[in-house]
């Protein structure tokens, strides 16, 4: 999951963090794997890149005041990467999933989206940025 470059489309390639407790979450996982910090903006807030050896190896970002006052936990999407987020989105409502993040960019990594299956599951869908493809030798 570090190398999106070696992750080919259809495969997990990327996993985040909602949590409660931002600040918390990052403490603990900087102390239980050895997890960096990196802010970047993004949506309209901020997210943070999780890395080791400067490599990255997922992201967290703090839910919204008002899922935390819904009782909505902290908990993992995992992503898997895809050619065309928005063509991708369509097909996940036509093959009976539901939309729960429009798709929208991450400055300097991806469009993403987050779906749920027909079983209530949620996915991410991850396409890199062209400048990203780019500087890995895809574009």
């Amino acid at each position: 999951m570090n190398n999106l470059a070696e992750t080919g489309t259809g495969r997990f390639c990327w996993v985040d963090l909602a949590a409660t407790n931002a600040d918390s979450a990052k403490a603990f996982y900087g102390r239980l794997f050895g997890w960096t910090s990196i802010e970047q903006p993004a949506n309209g807030g901020t997210f943070t890149r999780l890395q080791v050896s400067g490599q990255d190896v997922g992201s967290l970002y703090q839910l919204s005041q008002v899922n935390v006052e819904k009782q909505v936990p902290s908990h993992w999407t995992h992503y898997v990467r895809v050619a065309d987020v928005e063509d991708a989105t369509r097909r996940a409502v036509l093959c009976g999933g539901d939309v729960i993040v429009r798709p929208f960019a991450v400055p300097g990594m991806a469009r993403v989206a987050v779906i749920v299956d027909p079983v209530g599951a949620l996915v991410g869908l991850w396409q890199p940025l062209p400048a990203e493809m780019e500087q890995n030798g895809h574009g």
